[in-house]
């Protein structure tokens, strides 16, 4: 029999739903399946001693084991699948499934027609569970693909992909004291699979005057260098490096970004985001003459941060994000909340407080975590703090807060360490974004001014839905001509959240589309730079990527009478 703490059974069965306790140790739950099999995976933290899956195969709660309003007719205990049989707890081993479990990841695969698939409706329900502690994850629905249902299966990819606004970025210079290389940023896309950089902007010679055109000349400069790469920007500003904090104070910096204003607007396409900066050492706004100094800030202290951010986001282009340094500084002075203020994080697992980031995470911890499945977070590591800085911390916790971006140059024995334990190609892998196709369904005929209904079903496997925005496109391919017609899909990548997303929607064919063989594509396109396909963002999947268009291939074609 599989095991399960009784108490909570009885409970389980009462109220037939599971309630998740703050700060849950599951997430990214995704279901994808073949011809013959179907696998689950879900994300856990911990250790916990079994995972499961509880599987409603008829999709009738009436039936079967009460779990999440699901009546589940099999259940996978690790490596084990039963059958539900009779009422309560009661279920019969059926045979044993491949099972892994490591690295903060479950994975199942399970035979179709061991769980008795319906080919009515050709979708199930599925609950993952962990234990212990008892954690219950929400139901997700799933349709089969590949047999009864038909459509079109995509093999997934393991390989680092180089997708914009996402992974390890680099840090290598000081931005304002000399220029880029184009080939060298180029390289690292290239050659690195990296499409970030880091641009720390120093003011010093400015504390008392306005920004020099030669400086402003530079800046430009390295925004040039970025787009000609094919890279963008993590971008901040700042006065000093001293930890005696010779910053500038309010009124010069709001005369600043004045100044900045038309850089940072004609340039945003390739900013990546912008961290608050300008305040104290490194911008990281503690030791600062300005401000109030080593966290004695006054409420005029408060006042005056709040200014400079809120002149910030009044330059940056409203698509642009801004990020303060921790959680206090937002909860402070957004206490309400702003949609466009992320965190950044640059003593990640340096100590239990990660070097003063948090005060109480007890009440941190949750607000990070949900503020973060919609704005940005990101940062790097700096000191080496075994075991909290070992990889399941790590992965846990870039998972939980949902980083998009890393430093790959500091602090490198905590990057060492991770290498050694075999987590860092995960972690590059998952950072930020990593949409995989998982299945989709298309006609095989359309006509002129009717419709063309399409299901693509796909799991981001990533730590974080995209940044910035990104246009969804479907893409009709004229095999003959090679005449690309782009119809848009109405999905937003920002809304895609680790786990599994399906777009269905049925589209109008234009009523002046040549008649003709139709290959059909999916484009996740940066809309503020067109015809760039290195800036598009690519699929985890094997075959389908066409660096020349940055297209995804969906392997199938549509005649259009």
């Amino acid at each position: 029999m599989p095991k399960i703490v009784w108490g909570l059974t009885l409970a389980l069965a009462a109220t037939c739903t599971a309630a998740t306790p703050a700060g849950a140790t599951i997430s990214t739950p995704s279901v994808t399946s073949t011809a013959t099999t179907v696998t689950y995976q879900v994300a856990y933290t911990g250790t916990p001693a079994f995972a499961r899956v509880y599987v409603d195969v008829d999709r009738d709660a009436t039936t079967g084991f009460p779990q999440t309003g699901t009546g589940a007719d099999y259940l996978v205990e690790n490596g084990s699948l039963y059958r539900h049989t009779g009422t309560g707890w009661s279920w019969t081993l059926l045979k044993t499934v491949s099972f892994t479990s490591s690295n903060g990841s479950a994975r199942w695969t399970v035979d179709r027609a061991d769980l008795g698939e319906q080919a009515s409706p050709n979708d199930a329900d599925a609950v993952f569970q962990v234990e212990s502690p008892l954690e219950t994850s929400a139901k997700t629905t799933y349709s089969y693909t590949g047999g009864s249902g038909g459509g079109t299966t995509y093999e997934p990819s393991s390989a680092t992909i180089a997708n914009p606004e996402r992974g390890l970025y680099h840090h290598t210079q000081d931005c304002d004291k000399a220029d880029f290389s184009a080939d060298t940023l180029r390289q690292y896309r290239e050659s690195q699979s990296i499409t970030l950089v880091m641009c720390v902007f120093y003011l010093a010679e400015f504390k008392s005057a306005p920004i020099a055109q030669s400086a402003l000349d530079r800046l430009q400069r390295q925004f040039a260098a970025a787009r000609a790469a094919g890279v963008k920007l993590v971008l901040r500003f700042a006065y000093t490096a001293s930890d005696a904090g010779d910053d500038a104070p309010k009124d010069r910096v709001l005369a600043h970004l004045d100044q900045l204003a038309p850089y940072l607007s004609g340039n945003s396409d390739v900013v990546g985001v912008v961290q608050a900066g300008f305040i104290g050492a490194w911008g990281e706004w503690y030791y600062t003459r300005n401000f109030g100094n080593a966290g004695s800030v006054s409420s005029a202290d408060w006042a005056n941060r709040k200014a400079v951010v809120d002149k910030l986001l009044s330059v940056l282009p409203a698509t642009r994000a801004v990020q303060l340094r921790t959680p206090k500084f937002k909860r402070t002075l957004y206490a309400g909340g702003a949609t466009r203020l992320g965190h950044h994080n640059d003593c990640f697992l340096a100590s239990p407080d990660d070097f003063g980031t948090y005060e109480n995470t007890a009440v941190e911890y949750p607000y990070l975590e949900t503020e973060t499945r919609t704005v940005p977070m990101g940062g790097e590591t700096c000191a080496q703090n075994a075991p909290r800085s070992d990889c399941p911390t790590a992965t846990a916790e870039l998972s939980r807060f949902h980083w998009s971006y890393l430093n790959t140059d500091y602090q490198q024995g905590v990057l060492q360490s991770w290498a050694a334990q075999g987590c860092l190609a995960d972690v590059t892998n998952r950072l930020g974004y990593r949409f995989t196709l998982r299945d989709g369904s298309f006609p095989a005929t359309a006509a002129r001014g009717g419709g063309l209904a399409v299901r693509i079903s796909l799991t981001n496997d990533g730590y974080a839905a995209a940044v910035n925005p990104r246009s969804v496109a479907l893409v009709l391919r004229n095999t003959s001509s090679g005449a690309v017609t782009r119809l848009p899909l109405n999905a937003d990548p920002r809304t895609w959240l680790p786990g599994t997303t399906t777009v269905a929607q049925t589209l109008t064919v234009p009523s002046s589309l040549a008649p003709g063989t139709y290959a059909l594509l999916l484009e996740l396109a940066d809309p503020a730079l067109p015809g760039r396909p290195e800036y598009s963002a690519r699929t985890a999947n094997n075959g389908l990527w066409e660096a020349s268009t940055g297209f995804n291939d969906l392997r199938h074609a549509v005649v259009v009478s």
